[in-house]
This record gives structure tokens, sequence and C-alpha cells, in this order.
């Protein structure tokens, strides 16, 4: 079939990768430091790619080529999300990290270095059961916690599993997800750390509750911190 296409001029692409991210459909790629059209039957035609280009590299041209498939090119969109993404939202995309081999870390300055040892960390966006919490020794902290004492990472997140929320602005009841997790995996000790303000203690609640309904003995203790960021409790 006879149908326009874009024309990629390899002498002038600088490699930037700008068509790539603009094209929507997946038809470039980078190949040895150059654009390249690698589908001919995913480019429509349009040329979104076109003025992303500061080189003028990617024209129009006439000639044959494979009829642009709208559904291959969808096909291929919901597998690389699929791949790349198992539960469809990177903030929930289960993770363990390695502090040691962190390249945001700086090891020459502990006080600088993050002590957060997995992903997610909101109480609603954590799975019930992921590799991590085998063994772990459980955090769960209001969010405010860590804004308000100064050494949150090496008193109290590091050596932890660490799960934040706000019981008041979440407006729910973390009981029966916390229930799930101390039920569920082989749950170390529990510390709560929250804050002196009375709707801080939905969370103190929570995990009492929790605790009850696993069926589990587990160590845990609560930690209260004050507004001026001291420990009050």
């Amino acid at each position: 079939m006879i149908r326009k296409i874009i024309k990629i001029d390899d002498k002038k692409c600088n490699g930037c990768g700008l068509c790539v991210d603009a094209c929507h459909e997946g038809a470039i790629e980078l190949i040895d430091g150059k654009a390249k059209l690698v589908r001919e039957d995913y480019c429509d035609g349009l040329g979104d790619c076109l003025p992303a280009c500061p080189t003028g590299a990617i024209t129009f041209e006439e000639r044959e080529a494979l009829v642009y498939d709208e559904k291959a090119v969808q096909k291929a969109k919901e597998q690389k999300t699929s791949a790349s993404l198992p539960c469809g939202c990177p903030g929930t995309q289960i993770k363990s990290i390695n502090q040691e081999s962190c390249s945001c870390t700086v090891p020459s300055n502990t006080d600088n270095v993050s002590m957060l040892s997995q992903w997610p960390v909101q109480i609603k966006l954590v799975p019930i059961n992921a590799p991590y919490f085998d063994g772990a020794n459980l955090l769960i902290a209001a969010d405010c916690t860590a804004y308000a004492y100064g050494n949150f990472h090496n008193e109290f997140i590091r050596n932890h599993i660490t799960l934040i929320g706000c019981p008041k602005l979440d407006a729910v009841d973390y009981s029966e997800k916390l229930t799930a997790i101390i039920a569920n995996n082989n749950i170390k000790s529990v510390t709560v750390v929250r804050m002196e303000v009375p709707c801080c203690g939905g969370i103190e609640f929570a995990v009492k509750n929790a605790l009850q309904a696993s069926g589990k003995f587990i160590p845990w203790r609560v930690i209260v911190v004050s507004t001026d960021g001291n420990i009050v409790e």
C-alpha cells in the first residue's frame, strides 16, 4: 500500500530520543544512538514526532508501507504496561530497597542516608503479602511523625518494614488491612509511632485491634511524638 509515513535522516539525527517519547504508538526506537522507524505498521502517519525533533531529521514521504494496525498498537501498549507495572500504578509497584547499593545514599554521612527498605509505604497501597514481610519488624507510623521527629530514619525506620497513614485524612479504619498483614505473614514485632494529637489515636487503635484479631501474640510498643518534635511516651 502506498501511504504517507515518516522518514528519519540518520545523518541529522543526534540521538536525543525526543521523537521516541513523542511517538505514542511505539513505532520509533533508539538503536545504536540513532532513531529508527522499527514498525511501519505502528506509524499512523500523523507526525506527532516531527515537531519534537530538534534537528529536523524527521520528514514525511509517500511510499509502499504496511497498513497502520491500530489494534496491534493498542495490544502492544497493554502488554508493555502489564509487564512494567503489574498493578497498573507506579505507586503500588512492590520492591525491596538495598540502601547499601542505592546510588542516592551518601555513605560518608549516615545522617543523610535513607533507611527505607521497601516500597510502597502507604497502608492503603501496601499489599497484604510481600516477601519483605517475612520475619519483619513492622513500623506503623502516622505520617506526620517523620516530619516532627528529626532522627526518624535512624531510630525507627532502620531495620524495620515501614507502613504509614493518617487516620484522620484517610478516613478509613486500617484494622482490617493490618489484621490481614499480621495474620498472613511472619511478623516479629510491631512498633507504633504516633503524634500526641487526639486524632492520631486512630492508628494506635487500629493496630491494637489488628493484633487481637490476628490471633497472634506479637511484641508491640507505642511511641508518642509531640508537635514540637520530642518523644513524650
